[in-house]
């Protein structure tokens, strides 16, 4: 038995409905057709047979203009100017977004510049500490040297004097 099947597609500017007939699932043998048979070539009549569309559509509304060539060539040329206003548009686009990428990347160089610059300063101001923290504990050296040799001779000239008190103070 054959089903119908509806499909309604609806444009902008028409509307057009198709009845497709198609058969529903059933077993071989009880279809009403027999299954087509292989072309033999016993009758070139048989080839000669055209082919059934079973397709019917029902338009709602007048048809559609047939496009003419002119009709053609204009839309073409239509979507090769929406095309090239496309490949502008994008070209555009890519032209700011490198102009952005460079802006970015010489911000980013003058700081990274400017951080250097800093650096060396932060690292001469560190050499000018380092070197007169250096002298420093060099003369703190330097006094502490001169006060051990300046107490060994306090001491020895003590113990000199103490051991030759006696002499001193007692003659012989």
């Amino acid at each position: 038995m054959l089903g119908p099947l509806f499909s309604a597609a609806m444009e902008p500017q028409r509307c057009h409905r198709e009845l497709l007939l198609l058969p529903t699932a059933m077993p071989r043998e009880t279809a009403f057709f027999p299954a087509p048979r292989p072309p033999a070539a016993s009758s070139s009549s048989d080839h000669h047979h055209p082919h059934l569309d079973l397709s019917l559509s029902i338009s709602i509304g007048s048809p559609p203009p047939e496009e003419s060539a002119a009709d053609h060539d204009q839309s073409n040329k239509k979507v090769v100017v929406v095309d090239v206003q496309a490949l502008k548009l994008q070209a555009a686009e890519q032209a700011r977004m490198a102009s952005a990428e460079r802006a970015y990347a010489d911000r980013v160089m003058e700081l990274a510049r400017r951080e250097l610059e800093l650096a060396e300063r932060e690292f001469a101001r560190a050499r000018a500490i380092w070197d007169r923290a250096r002298g420093e504990v060099e003369k703190v050296d330097r006094i502490k040297a001169a006060r051990r040799i300046a107490a060994g001779s306090a001491a020895a000239l003590e113990i000199t004097c103490h051991a030759c008190m006696h002499r001193f103070h007692h003659p012989c």
